[in-house]
């Protein structure tokens, strides 16, 4: 009896290390388990207000865009004033998916203006902001921020990237003209960031110099990447005097170096950021 039950249990058990080394294969080539520490994992983030690729110049070049981008090895880029079929000045480009296309990289677009076509069958007019990511984009959303009077929509992009197995937040913005609007803007960006759990990044032209009162907030709650460079100057590209482009990283990100680009591609100075992500606690289906 001892006997049989020793190998009814013997096979219980073998039986539990197939399903283990199964569950564990699955979880990992899924990223739905993890046990254990994250590794750290280094890449570069971008924030760039491209004015829809028309350079100092005054000429439309989505090339010289890709370029800045591709030669900076950038993973994950927030551009500003993005056309989608907006207009002549763009040659009517659905300029995100062309960026996406030419290099590789996945896409999200929000349309902040969205208008009818001016010819039946076309695509709508629409201009806003967009997330290029070299890692798979999970899931993205549009948030519209409050507006005062006959103003410019503004919006919040918010994606959740998947960088080798940590879900990383970005949020992508490009704030209102007036300092009243900005403050309730900002306000709204710092409190939906901080409903989502794990690093978080939050990048954008702002429109608002680093001593603003608006700005306060976010200095509060999140870390300015260039926060040792107080003449990182981003506008404009051709006699650069101020400082309204950001990059903010949540305290679980390390940032060792950040760069302002010197570009004429476009009217603002495209930034970029080096960031290390370091998943802290194991988690399951992509929750810490």
């Amino acid at each position: 009896m001892v006997v049989g039950l020793n190998r009814i249990t013997s096979r219980k058990w073998t039986l539990l290390s197939v399903i283990a080394v199964l569950l564990l294969a699955l979880g990992f080539s899924n990223n739905t388990f993890a046990f254990g520490h994250g590794k750290p994992v280094n890449l570069k983030v971008m924030s760039f207000n491209m004015h829809h690729a028309v350079g100092e110049d005054d000429v439309l070049d989505l090339e010289r865009i890709a370029k800045i981008i591709e030669e900076s090895n950038t993973d994950i880029v927030g551009l500003q004033e993005v056309d989608n079929h907006w207009s002549s000045r763009s040659d009517f480009q659905d300029q995100a998916k062309l960026l996406a296309d030419r290099l590789g990289m996945f896409c999200t677009y929000a349309a902040n203006l969205d208008y009818e076509p001016l010819n039946a069958g076309d695509g709508r007019r629409q201009y806003g902001t967009a997330i290029l990511s070299k890692y798979p984009i999970l899931s993205s959303e549009n948030h519209s921020l409050t507006k005062i009077g006959n103003t410019e929509q503004r919006g919040l992009l918010e994606a959740t990237i998947n960088v080798k197995g940590n879900h990383l937040h970005i949020y992508n913005t490009h704030l209102a003209l007036t300092s009243t609007e900005r403050e309730i803007q900002i306000n709204e960006v710092i409190e939906m960031a901080n409903q989502s759990e794990g690093p978080k990044v939050i990048l954008g032209d702002l429109n608002a110099t680093p001593e603003s009162n608006e700005m306060k907030s976010m200095y509060a709650h999140y870390l300015d990447v260039f926060a040792d460079q107080p003449t990182a100057y981003t506008y404009s590209a051709e006699n650069p005097t101020k400082r309204i482009d950001y990059i903010f990283t949540s305290n679980d990100i390390e940032t060792v170096n950040s760069e302002v680009i010197q570009s004429l591609a476009s009217d603002h100075l495209p930034i970029t950021a080096e960031i290390v992500l370091d998943r802290e606690q194991p988690y399951l289906n992509g929750n810490k």
